[in-house]
């Protein structure tokens, strides 16, 4: 059995495997401009953040009915079921949805159909946080908030993704601030391809709780200093820095050193049917490729479920840990 592990930085639509992506265009009638499996495999070659999203976003034309997020979403549970997973903090992108005609209610119903029966049928506990797509306008994402308050009994968060040079957290104080208003918890990636300042801002003006990716504080000593003082999680995603080429080689993951500095950093998957692996996969790569020793992985693993979002269930927290400190390593 792998490690029990919280995954924390998880895009559902980029669980969307070639399988399952040709199976849901049969269903609903689409076109894909791939051959087959092994063709559209091929294309998961990607030479930047930029032409990973052309092709993200292009697939997701074949998710169209509450079914097919249902389907997306239990695929992605069993396999991060059979990886350690025991809770998950899933992102989700409305505006993706929203802008080829299928409405956020589709979309939550059918991801909800699957989160319901998680627990159940997966051991899985789960809470689902809607992201902002921050190369869209700042107008756009108060809008998809305003659709979203149906749905808010669903939704524990808001976050900040897509392409983040040239679209500072800053244009998105606005939409932040009603959304602390309206009790949701606040995630942003930063820190990816941007700059340090980046991090700095999504803390500052967006009041984010946890920062997504985060691999470039390393180049400011004052905030690591204030990462490391005021406990703020990282969520690293390993095996994505290295095929979005943030990182040239895992070897050269700046993990151990985040680690030596004291800062809070969990290992997770981001996209995995793109990036070539979920949530032990990354474990497993880290342990290899940077040389870390089990209590290494140990501490990542109690890291993730010290930084989810179970303030209103510590004792569930409490037990998630004692499952990693009961951990025996192979």
């Amino acid at each position: 059995m792998s490690i029990p592990k919280a995954e924390l930085h998880l895009h559902i639509e980029g669980t969307l495997e070639p399988e399952l992506a040709f199976a849901l265009a049969a269903r609903n009638g689409v076109a894909l401009p791939y051959a087959d499996t092994d063709e559209l495999r091929e294309a998961y070659r990607f030479s930047d953040l930029q032409s990973f999203l052309n092709l993200y976003y292009g697939l997701m034309a074949v998710l169209r009915t509450e079914d097919d997020f249902a389907d997306l979403t239990d695929a992605y549970l069993a396999r991060a079921a059979a990886q350690g997973v025991r809770h998950a903090e899933i992102f989700f992108d409305p505006q993706a949805h929203i802008s080829r005609g299928v409405g956020i209610g589709t979309v939550v119903a059918g991801l909800g159909r699957a989160l319901d029966r998680s627990e159940a049928v997966h051991g899985v506990s789960t809470q689902l946080i809607m992201c902002f797509l921050r190369d869209e306008s700042a107008e756009s994402a108060m809008e998809t908030l305003e659709a979203a308050k149906p749905h808010l009994g669903r939704i524990v968060g808001v976050g900040l993704d897509s392409a983040e040079v040239g679209h500072p957290p800053a244009k998105f104080r606005e939409v932040y601030e009603a959304a602390a208003a309206l009790g949701l918890r606040r995630v942003a990636h930063a820190g990816e391809e941007g700059p340090p300042a980046y991090i700095t801002e999504a803390l500052d003006v967006l009041g984010a709780e946890r920062i997504d990716h985060g691999l470039r504080c390393l180049e400011d000593p004052e905030l690591v200093a204030r990462l490391v003082r005021d406990r703020v999680p990282l969520t690293l995603c390993p095996l994505s820095n290295v095929r979005l080429r943030a990182v040239d080689v895992l070897a050269e993951h700046p993990l151990p050193a985040m680690l030596d500095a004291g800062l809070l950093c969990t290992v997770n998957s981001d996209d995995p049917a793109y990036f070539g692996g979920y949530a032990e996969d990354n474990f497993r790569a880290v342990r290899a490729a940077l040389g870390l020793s089990p209590e290494r992985l140990r501490e990542l693993a109690r890291n993730s479920f010290l930084a989810a979002f179970l303030e209103h269930d510590e004792e569930r927290r409490a037990r998630y840990v004692a499952e990693v400190d009961a951990y025996e390593f192979p």
